[in-house]
């Protein structure tokens, strides 16, 4: 069954959230769970772990993301690469949340404002 592939971030908050449509609507988690995995074309035992994950209610949907290449100086690089270290997060969403923070407050609103 399946290609034994890790689904992304979009394909997991899908099928979490199926699970939980069905939870909600009284499906108990192990009919749940087969038919999670005939829908999703996954063994029983990785539907039950959507169905056990979607227990505790959905998930949100990520944005999808791009590659988006800026050329930075190096000591700023290598600073960008140290503190996503100490946060413990990765370089992407640090970016992320400061270039957002720094479009919120330039008045350009928030990323997903169109």
């Amino acid at each position: 069954m399946g290609d034994r592939r890790r689904v992304g971030a979009g394909e997991y908050a899908e099928r979490v959230n199926a699970a939980a449509q069905m939870l909600e609507g009284g499906v108990p988690i192990g009919d749940a769970a087969l038919l999670l995995s005939a829908r999703f074309g996954v063994s029983l035992r990785q539907a039950r772990r959507y169905a056990d994950s979607a227990a505790g209610g959905r998930v949100a949907v990520p944005e999808p993301t791009v590659v988006f290449t800026v050329k930075v100086p190096a000591v700023l690089a290598e600073r960008i690469r140290e503190e996503a270290r100490v946060r413990g997060t990765t370089i992407s969403s640090l970016v992320t949340g400061a270039l957002s923070a720094c479009l919120v407050s330039a008045g350009a609103g928030s990323p997903t404002d169109e």
